[in-house]
């Protein structure tokens, strides 16, 4: 589980070939084409504006790849792609964004990128966003059914048989219908697809190397494509990083623990602002109260909508950011204070609730994930692995669990993750915050020792996840010389900031640096 589900954001391989390069060493990437062999290739991308208000010069494209990497005349997908082209005289290349998922789209993100970094940065750079195959505009994409989050769904802790019944009949339905509508494609989705589409989509930009910039899933995959390609990587920023060790089903434990430990945070952070709040000045009180009210939605959904699933989801994206803190706790609030339900059901609305996009983007989800790498197949190692975990993190272990466990019925086989240790690249750049729960510290330090000569810049204290460009000055001018340059040293940068309570209709405006990037980055990721 990487990153919840839109509107919960504004919130953690395919082919014969493919699978024995995952079971032994990668190799490097080939010689590089001619240079009238790239001339006609990147003549295959036919850039056209399709500017928008906030990004007047973007442009978009699309690229056919094929469906089959070791079959590559046989059918072919498209990718969808965006581009603000570089303004400097001097150009450093392409700098692909990858705002994470699995299962984001990266076209916006392309624009925001383009005009958040210092425009002396931005003005070297093409940067070029894409939706990997499966999502968004890219054909075909994915969607294995609606319903699959209509609310009220079964409570998320199976207290009983049927409660445990219910949830394992919802996901292996899920499974069943992705594998029924798309049995050609899903052997195909995965990291290792989507990174053999960046090396395509790189020859068809006619570079001689990319730059790369991912956040949360999106720094896995910037690390697939410099294992299998180093020799083409010009410059690496990963952004709150996947730890490479655990693909996936042991990240998704270890999410557990931190989310539980983020919501911890969130609501010592109630009891400091108990002027506000009036939910009591002890965070061990507050706690027992968030939790009395998911008992209570337990036996009457609010509005008729938000049972205690549905809460978990509402509140779960203050795991991600912590700018929605005053709207959760003034929702919080006006549930156990005043007994006005409105509030929370608002809530969950903004940022629980599933709008139509999220079937595509949580279908990617499954199948990347799924397909990357085994998962228990026997229910009874999930149940005893939830168990021994939520007796340590109740906050959100079951609700991970049955977000992820159409992969015990997957119909597709699981690949094995790669190997991502890698001495050929030039130096990359890692960021992450201390105390960020969709991607906790320890996956930093994993991947900084995977990746020679790697820099780690730490946010000590911070607990969002997706720090860059969101509002962090140190943060910031770190990425910014790294692109300009290409060095990078260890560094530590202070957190922003704790937010100050608002009242409920002063919303934190989409505009503001991190609720801006926290409205663009992946699907739980």
């Amino acid at each position: 589980m990487l990153h919840p589900l839109k509107k919960r954001a504004a919130v953690l391989l395919a082919t014969s070939t493919v699978a024995a390069a995952l079971a032994s060493p990668v190799t490097a990437a080939p010689a590089a084409p001619a240079p009238a062999e790239r001339a006609s290739q990147a003549a295959a991308l036919r850039w056209t504006g399709c500017a928008t208000p906030r990004y007047p010069t973007l442009q978009c494209a699309s690229l056919k790849v094929p469906l089959d990497h070791d079959r590559p005349a046989g059918r072919t997908i498209t990718l969808a792609l965006t581009r603000v082209p570089h303004t400097a005289k001097t150009s450093q290349g392409p700098l692909l964004v990858n705002p994470g998922g699995p299962g984001g789209s990266g076209r916006a993100l392309a624009g925001f990128v383009a005009s958040t970094l210092p425009k002396d940065v931005a003005a070297q750079y093409d940067v070029i966003g894409f939706d990997p195959r499966g999502v968004g505009k890219s054909e075909p994409a994915l969607d294995c059914g609606s319903g699959h989050f209509t609310p009220v769904r079964p409570d998320s802790v199976p207290l009983d048989a049927a409660t445990e019944r219910a949830n394992l009949d919802r996901v292996r339905a899920f499974a069943e219908s992705c594998g029924t509508r798309h049995a050609d494609v899903l052997p195909h989705i995965g990291t290792v697809s989507a990174a053999r589409d960046i090396e395509m989509l790189r020859t068809a930009l006619g570079a001689e190397r990319i730059s790369y910039f991912g956040y949360s899933y999106g720094t896995y995959l910037g690390a697939v494509y410099a294992k299998l390609h180093p020799g083409r990587v010009h410059r690496l920023v990963l952004d709150s990083v996947v730890d490479p060790s655990g693909v996936w089903y042991e990240d998704n434990l270890s999410q557990d623990l931190a989310f539980d430990a983020r919501h911890k945070a969130f609501l010592a952070w109630v009891a400091r602002h108990d002027a506000t709040y009036r939910l009591g000045t002890d965070p061990a009180a507050v706690e027992r109260r968030w939790y009395a009210m998911r008992q209570d939605l337990r036996r009457t959904p609010a509005g008729g909508k938000v049972g205690p699933s549905e809460l978990e989801d509402t509140y779960m994206p203050g795991g991600y950011y912590n700018g929605y803190w005053p709207n959760l706790a003034d929702a919080f609030a006006a549930y156990a204070v005043r007994k006005d339900p409105r509030p929370l059901v608002a809530a969950y609305e903004r940022f629980g609730a599933v709008e139509p996009s999220a079937g595509n983007s949580y279908s990617v989800y499954t199948a990347v994930q799924c397909r990357d790498s085994a998962w228990p197949r026997d229910w009874n190692e999930w149940r005893a692995d939830m168990w021994r975990t939520h007796a340590k993190a109740p906050f959100m272990t079951w609700n991970n669990a049955w977000y992820n466990a159409p992969c015990a019925f997957w119909p597709t086989e699981p690949l094995q993750a790669p190997d991502v240790t890698n001495a050929d690249l030039p130096p990359a750049l890692l960021l992450q915050a201390t105390d960020d729960a969709a991607t906790p510290f320890s996956g930093a330090v994993s991947m900084r020792e995977k990746l020679s000569g790697s820099a780690l810049v730490v946010e000590e204290g911070g607990g969002n996840h997706g720090i860059a460009l969101s509002g962090n000055k140190c943060l910031d001018e770190k990425v910014a010389a790294y692109l300009r340059t290409g060095q990078a040293a260890d560094a530590t940068c202070p957190a922003q900031a704790a937010p100050q309570p608002t009242t409920a209709t002063r919303a934190v405006p989409s505009s503001a640096g991190g609720a801006a990037l926290h409205g663009l980055l992946g699907f739980r990721g």
